[in-house]
């Protein structure tokens, strides 16, 4: 069983940044896809970024050229830094993982974390 605990969010001015961490306890760490997904209240939860390796990423739309995910094999984490925050980024962010390759839909991904909130203030 794999376990996913986040940390990082909080409360923050529009324009500002957050960097979210994700620490998986999990031996096989480098081979695993791990995204990134957040729900606003009232809407679906929706991908954001997913990564297997350094060179094999992929962003939504929305979050393209602001947010960057990476990942730290040595210590089983993967972070997403969040820049030019924008109110329509507030919502509870989830880390997620599956074994293989990226994916964009929360079906695909086998384990979840407890969530963080994010808030960007006009």
């Amino acid at each position: 069983q794999v376990q996913l605990v986040e940390s990082g969010g909080g409360l923050v001015q529009a324009g500002g940044s957050l960097r979210l961490s994700c620490t998986a306890s999990v031996g096989s760490f480098s081979n695993n896809a791990m995204g990134w997904f957040r729900q606003a209240p009232g809407k679906e939860r929706e991908f954001v970024a997913t990564i297997v390796r350094d060179e094999d990423t992929y962003y939504a739309d929305s979050v393209k050229d602001r947010f960057t995910i990476s990942k730290n094999n040595g210590k089983n984490t993967v972070y997403l830094q969040m820049n030019s925050l924008k109110p329509e980024d507030t919502a509870i962010y989830y880390c997620a993982a599956r074994s293989g390759f990226i994916a964009t839909m929360a079906g695909a991904y086998d384990y979840w974390g407890q969530g963080t909130q994010v808030t960007v203030s006009s």
